[in-house]
């Protein structure tokens, strides 16, 4: 017999070895390797590495693999991707950037149509290492400032945050920022990483199934949950209103705060205890904490009438604000490390594909009698 849930919660539609979330004990593993452990001694390029080829690197493996993903030859857009990008209305949002631009790179990677695993490789090092690009140079030309060029001498981290800015980022950004990264790197069968896999599972390139996560990350019910919470944050103000405005707010009917809960989780997010740590951290080196104090106040109060949990989304947005990131680019940054996850499972589900064709409960009439039209 048949299983119907909505939302396939809690459906096993596939193995996979490369991510795997512990609800109960609030564990995520990458390869079974723990993230507690990855953020504390591995970097964004290593965790690359491991999710690709299913395995830490050597050190000459990682050095040559650091080089390939800061190389300018893979760093760099395109000159006709930098024209489409000015040509494009100012108003359009960077997710819808980004979609754009992961599609048009397709026409410009020259292993494009190889479905080789060797060819996947190659453009999965090429599209992680010219989606920051991609991000942070629409960023510029939207607001009538000059392309920063890539520069090989950084991190991915480092690197984008000066692409992205036009000056040199302190080592608590990096650092935190390099977390980041780690920290969304994969998460299983999330909706943008399934979709990519459906794409897969026909057999369509890299690109295709990297946009089509994009599309799914696009909404906000995925992707846009911190750009909610730090809105949220600016409406409230002040951290002495922060308190009474949640409550005014849980009160109404059918209200809901972004940043909670979690289809998997049922204890706090791992992610969320390094997120809120390095927001509070990156404030104070600014010497500005409001914005951790009034999601601290958030995360007591829900914590008091609803008894959830932060997930990954709650504390990331206040530190990205104190980087100088615009909201609206939170979602893209999300894109920038996902990808890493994204590929491995395209990777994984084209090294052993079965197309993906899932089956609906029909609920609709089955003998409706066909009337001509002037009888209708």
């Amino acid at each position: 017999m048949s299983v119907m849930k909505a939302g396939l919660e809690d459906i096993v539609v596939s193995t996979s070895d490369i991510c795997f979330i512990d609800g109960h004990e609030g564990r995520l593993l990458y390869r079974g390797y723990d993230v507690n452990d990855l953020v504390a001694r591995s970097t964004f390029e290593e965790v690359c590495s491991l999710l690709w080829y299913g395995r830490l690197p050597t050190r000459k493996e990682l050095e040559a693999h650091v080089k390939a993903l800061a190389s300018t030859a893979n760093r760099k857009l395109p000159p006709k991707i930098i024209t489409m990008l000015r040509q494009l209305p100012k108003k359009a949002t960077p997710m819808e950037v980004l979609r754009t631009g992961v599609s048009a790179l397709s026409a410009f990677d020259p292993d494009a149509g190889n479905l080789s695993h060797e060819a996947e490789l190659r453009k999965t090092i090429r599209l992680t290492a010219q989606m920051p690009t991609l991000v942070a140079a629409w960023e510029r030309i939207r607001r009538g400032k000059p392309v920063v060029a890539p520069n090989p001498r950084l991190s991915l981290a480092a690197n984008f945050l000066t692409m992205l800015t036009g000056k040199k980022p302190t080592p608590l950004a990096v650092k935190t920022f390099d977390v980041a990264l780690i920290l969304h790197a994969d998460h299983e069968f999330n909706a943008s990483t399934f979709a990519a896999r459906v794409t897969a599972g026909t057999l369509a390139d890299l690109h295709s199934c990297i946009v089509s996560a994009i599309g799914a990350l696009k909404g906000p019910l995925h992707g846009g949950a911190n750009e909610q919470v730090m809105l949220m944050v600016e409406k409230i103000g002040k951290p002495e209103r922060a308190d009474a405005w949640v409550k005014n707010f849980l009160a109404q009917p059918g209200a809901r705060i972004m940043g909670f809960g979690h289809r998997v989780y049922r204890v706090e997010d791992p992610r969320a205890k390094h997120l809120r740590r390095m927001a509070l951290e990156l404030g104070q080196e600014a010497g500005d904490t409001s914005s951790v104090q009034i999601i601290e106040t958030i995360n007591r109060v829900v914590g008091e009438q609803k008894k959830i949990f932060p997930n990954v989304d709650l504390f990331s947005g206040a530190g990205y604000k104190t980087m100088g990131i615009p909201i609206d680019q939170f979602t893209p940054i999300f894109a920038m490390s996902r990808v890493s996850g994204w590929a491995a499972h395209v990777m994984e589900q084209h090294g052993n594909n079965r197309l993906i064709r899932p089956r609906a409960e029909y609920t609709g009439p089955t003998r409706e009698q066909y009337k001509p039209i002037d009888q209708r």
